[in-house]
């Protein structure tokens, strides 16, 4: 590696995202140091990284001498971190004094605390999606089959109310149908919401996958893909929305596919979709 080669730091969960945004990087000439997470990241995304290290979650102060010492400027969170077992997470000292600080537990008030410490020693939040522009969900209408009436309805109804839960730093999902909210997520994820959704409000549910009101758009945004319209299919579900260009949408091609053959609805919600709800 040259020796001026600018280096960009990944903070590395689960799923395919941290290898897009390795791929990502290293196409625009950036030098991939990674850091995982035991139980969390798959080891073989090192085969990724240019230089890679594996962490127990909570260990703040070893995350960011790991980047400083590999010469780190910029740092970016790419992937999934299972709720529930980060319950369990052991707090090194420095950790420990974020959890002291804030008022609650909620994800983003959690990630804000550690946002300030890292910036707090000079690394630069930057977002993944910027890395790999092309896995931003886009707005409208993506399927063959367009919204009804009753849909738009269900829309207008569930939209609002996602966005009060979602203010509350508790989920980014939730599952509508008949004007009764189904299920919330909470600690389980995305796709167990939609599962106890479909066991819980039988076929024909609306499911809404929203970016929280004050999410730090930087890290944790929501995602979908061909495992979500999968579990749409298993569910019986009618349609899908998502905030557009705020939605990370994996294997679209794929995952937009299976919908249509299925004849599920997938929306990309913006401003000016929200207002022709009204």
């Amino acid at each position: 590696m040259a020796a001026l080669q600018e280096r960009i730091g990944i903070i590395a969960g689960a799923g395919q995202f941290p290898e897009l945004v390795a791929q990502g990087a290293r196409e625009e000439g950036l030098c991939v140091v990674m850091c995982g997470f035991v139980g969390h990241t798959d080891p073989e995304i090192e085969n990724h990284a240019d230089v890679f290290e594996m962490l127990h979650l909570g260990a703040l102060s070893k995350l960011i001498q790991f980047f400083k010492k590999n010469g780190v400027t910029r740092v970016c969170f790419a992937g999934a971190i299972n709720k529930p077992k980060a319950l369990d997470v052991r707090p090194d000292l420095r950790a420990a004094k974020v959890l002291f600080k804030v008022r609650s537990k909620g994800d983003d008030v959690l990630l804000r605390g550690v946002l300030d410490e890292l910036e707090s020693e000079g690394l630069k939040i930057v977002q993944a999606a910027e890395l790999v522009p092309n896995l931003r969900g886009p707005s409208g209408v993506l399927t063959k089959k367009k919204l009804t009436d009753k849909q738009r309805e269900t829309l207008a109804y569930g939209i609002p109310i996602g966005e009060q839960i979602g203010s509350m730093d508790i989920g980014q999902c939730i599952v509508v149908r008949e004007h009764m909210v189904i299920a919330v997520e909470c600690l389980e994820g995305t796709d167990a919401t939609i599962k106890r959704g479909a066991e819980l409000g039988g076929k024909g549910c609306v499911a809404i996958k929203l970016l929280k009101p004050n999410q730090d758009e930087r890290i944790d945004l929501p995602a979908l893909g061909l495992n979500t319209i999968q579990n749409l299919v298993d569910g019986g579900y009618s349609c899908l929305a998502y905030y557009a260009n705020k939605t990370l949408f994996f294997d679209k091609e794929a995952a937009l596919a299976l919908a249509n053959d299925h004849n599920i609805a997938i929306v990309g919600v913006d401003d000016e979709f929200k207002k022709s709800l009204i």
